[in-house]
């Protein structure tokens, strides 16, 4: 009996022609495969960008007190890292706000734009995310916390003293001053049944005119940045306080 070679090699072609057809299968799979996550990755990345503009993080271990407080209004901001950005850190990051005792921060822009910093909140140390909330902030007029609906950055409307707490002093700072003191002594001659207001300049230079305030006062023979005079006042209100 002769073997059946045609039919053989019909069935090796068959194969060859399966082999052939999977291989283009699975190269198109992986095509289709590559495109989607081409077009998944720049989306998954969008959003992360945009989430990390979503909102900024509560600090944790705030303490809430119910004794009088300190304001901050800060005048004239420049919003930058180097001006505003570290002052407000100054202000955020200082024993007085740990321990319950900042009550608000005001910030009145160069241009008047008026928006109030929540105390609990954490403000990006760096230029490129300060600036992204900062240029969030001024378009949306509102920032959340992260995966919450409370607003812990937000445009106001002026003036600002309809802000303040009625029992309150208020007090300016200017280089130009003739009223030269040194800040510990300053605040010990004020009432601990009144809340301070503090109007500091968040300018690179020259002075700030407010009508709101109570007195004007020099801590320094010297210009001070917006920083180093906040320091001196949280660092005051400390010893006054009695907070270590």
């Amino acid at each position: 009996m002769v073997r059946p070679y045609a039919l053989k090699g019909k069935k090796r072609k068959k194969r060859e022609e399966k082999y052939d057809r999977e291989e283009e299968e699975e190269e198109v799979e992986e095509k289709e495969s590559a495109k989607r996550a081409s077009i998944e990755k720049p989306t998954k990345e969008a959003e992360a960008g945009a989430d990390e503009l979503v909102g900024i993080p509560i600090s944790p271990g705030d303490q809430i007190t119910n004794k009088h407080g300190v304001i901050f209004v800060l005048e004239k901001a420049s919003l930058e890292v180097a001006k505003v950005g570290k002052a407000l850190l100054a202000i955020l990051d200082s024993p007085v706000n740990k321990a319950g005792r900042l009550q608000a921060v005001y910030v009145r822009t160069e241009k008047g734009v008026l928006f109030e910093v929540k105390p609990h909140v954490r403000i990006p140390r760096t230029y490129k995310r300060f600036s992204g909330i900062m240029l969030q902030l001024l378009q949306k007029l509102y920032i959340t916390a992260v995966g919450k609906r409370q607003k812990l950055l937000q445009v106001i409307k002026n003036p600002v003293t309809k802000h303040f707490p009625v029992n309150s002093r208020k007090i300016g700072f200017s280089y130009s001053s003739e009223k030269l003191v040194k800040m510990r002594k300053y605040v010990d001659t004020v009432g601990d049944d009144v809340n301070l207001v503090f109007g500091v300049g968040a300018m690179a230079h020259g002075k700030i005119e407010t009508e709101y305030t109570d007195d004007c006062i020099a801590i320094s023979g010297y210009p001070l940045s917006a920083a180093m005079c906040i320091a001196r006042i949280t660092e005051a209100l400390a010893d006054k306080w009695n907070i270590l």
